[in-house]
């Protein structure tokens, strides 16, 4: 088994203090700052979600809001019928076949196709949904009354940000990491190396999905009322991109850098500014791309070469032995 770096070892412990201290914050707090803290908890579990498939393959999907309403609604359908852990696992499993599905029918294309693909996905399931609904029971909505609270919302995502955290570092020191790596920096490379390629982009997609499904049937018991438009909103998927982009994709970390401004960002542009939410989203994603195409750790880790390399190297001494 390869040695842990000292690198991974500083994040363990660093990542070990946050969560103690996020999991503590209920006890201090049960008003905003635990409400902004469950946001960002949420896209902080989604993002690294999302990075641990798109980060690799830089394919960019804009699915999350499918898997993310497949996930809300699992719950919200047998709510009345089924202990939720058991909703939870029913997201999880739903989330993962519908990746699998897609995934087998689109992860052979790629570029701009598959991005409006996975987008016109979530488009469609929620239209199925919203039909199945009108037609089957003649509403558009579903209550979900728990006993969970806010507080226990955040315990639940938070674990679920550190499952995938180890799952993606897990992933990373397996052969499935290695080979998507060589996926992400040539395909064709991949495939004439034996690499089956559709059969691991197909897997990541489901882990990725599998977890996006978890996190919405946890947001399910926050939400009490759902619907169509608020389980399969559109902005979910955007936002998810942004703010891995943002922070950047190429560490499983990187998106936390961008999830936490962000998500203070678009609070305080939702409260003071409602009608203007999607022109700061559409000028963000602008920014980011020709500004920081590598997100801000990609430029951080930049200017951290560059410092290395104007560092004088230290020229070797000759000493002059005596006659």
């Amino acid at each position: 088994m390869t040695r842990l770096t000292t690198e991974e070892i500083r994040i363990g412990v660093i990542g070990a203090v946050v969560v103690a201290l996020v999991a503590l914050l209920p006890f201090f707090d049960n008003g905003f700052y635990l409400s902004l803290t469950v946001n960002i908890m949420l896209y902080a579990a989604l993002c690294t979600a999302w990075t641990l498939f798109s980060g690799p393959t830089h394919y960019v999907s804009l699915a999350t809001a499918a898997f993310f309403g497949i996930g809300t609604y699992a719950v919200g359908l047998g709510i009345d019928h089924l202990p939720f852990p058991v909703l939870v696992g029913v997201g999880a499993v739903a989330a993962a076949l519908l990746a699998g599905i897609v995934g087998a029918a689109t992860l052979r294309i790629s570029g701009v196709y598959f991005v409006v693909f996975t987008l016109g996905l979530a488009e469609l399931v929620r239209q199925l949904v919203s039909w199945s609904q009108s037609k089957f029971t003649g509403r558009m909505g579903l209550y979900v009354f728990t006993d969970i609270r806010e507080m226990h919302i955040l315990w639940m995502l938070l674990a679920l940000t550190v499952v995938v955290f180890l799952t993606g570092w897990l992933i990373n020191r397996s052969r499935l990491g290695f080979a998507m790596e060589i996926i992400g920096n040539d395909e064709t490379v991949a495939k004439h190396s034996g690499i089956d390629t559709a059969r691991a982009k197909i897997l990541l997609f489901m882990i990725s999905g599998a977890f996006i499904g978890i996190a919405g049937a946890i947001m399910a018991p926050r939400y009490a009322y759902i619907q169509p438009p608020s389980a399969f909103n559109p902005m979910i998927s955007f936002l998810v991109v942004i703010m891995a982009l943002l922070g950047g994709t190429k560490r499983l970390w990187g998106p936390l850098v961008g999830v936490i401004p962000f998500t203070i960002l678009m609070d305080i542009v939702s409260s003071r500014f409602p009608n203007h939410t999607y022109i700061v989203m559409g000028i963000a994603f602008l920014a980011i791309v020709y500004l920081l195409p590598n997100g801000v750790t990609g430029r951080l880790e930049q200017l951290r070469e560059r410092l290395r390399h104007r560092q004088p190297k230290p020229e070797a001494v000759s000493e002059e032995k005596p006659a």
